[in-house]
């Protein structure tokens, strides 16, 4: 059997950490209230519905034509993204899903010669496509953080853990029959 190209392994590994990413915004999301959707914590941060808005916003950009076209489009109202928005839950899903779903396909679909010399441009400014995509991931954790902690500030003591609950670690561990320094890394 033909071992995976670094190709293929990057790509793999790119569309897995867009999925966790996504799963877990949608998994904090799923928590809040239409109302706590549009609420802010406080007057300087944001809230949830911003992040949404801005993300889809930002990926729908990026990612249409990416290859051919400068990532910032001339469509995009960045400003806008960044304001109280009135969009319902359904629009800000339908703009959110949109965003990640090009994204994903977007980079799915490149191929190996794309990823080796392509270039993608972000207002005006050159980037390989690796960079591009590291950039668009660390943007978009950056933000799904910020959705997590906001979301979860909102839900109070209703909050349900999107991840390994505080105290889980050991019956975790134990669950995937791993005992912490016993083995080769």
């Amino acid at each position: 059997m033909t071992p995976p190209t670094v190709h293929r392994l990057w790509l793999d590994a790119t569309i897995e950490r867009i999925s966790t990413l996504r799963g877990t915004a949608e998994g904090a999301i799923a928590q809040l209230s239409d109302e706590q959707l549009h609420q802010r914590p406080d007057a300087r941060s944001n809230s949830v519905a911003i992040y949404m808005h801005h993300l889809g916003g930002n990926h729908l950009s990026r990612f249409t034509d990416w290859l051919e076209t400068d990532g910032e489009k001339a469509s995009r109202d960045r400003d806008a993204e960044l304001d109280d928005t009135k969009m319902t839950r359904n629009e800000l899903l339908d703009l959110w899903e949109r965003g990640w779903d090009l994204m994903a396909s977007a980079i799915a679909g490149l191929s190996e010669e794309e990823v080796a010399s392509a270039t993608v441009r972000i207002r005006g400014e050159a980037h390989t496509v690796p960079e591009a995509v590291q950039r668009a991931l660390t943007h978009a954790a950056g933000h799904v953080g910020q959705i997590v902690t906001t979301a979860k500030l909102l839900v109070g003591e209703n909050w349900r853990t999107l991840s390994v609950p505080s105290g889980g670690s050991a019956a975790l561990n134990r669950s995937m029959g791993y005992i912490p320094g016993s083995g080769d890394a």
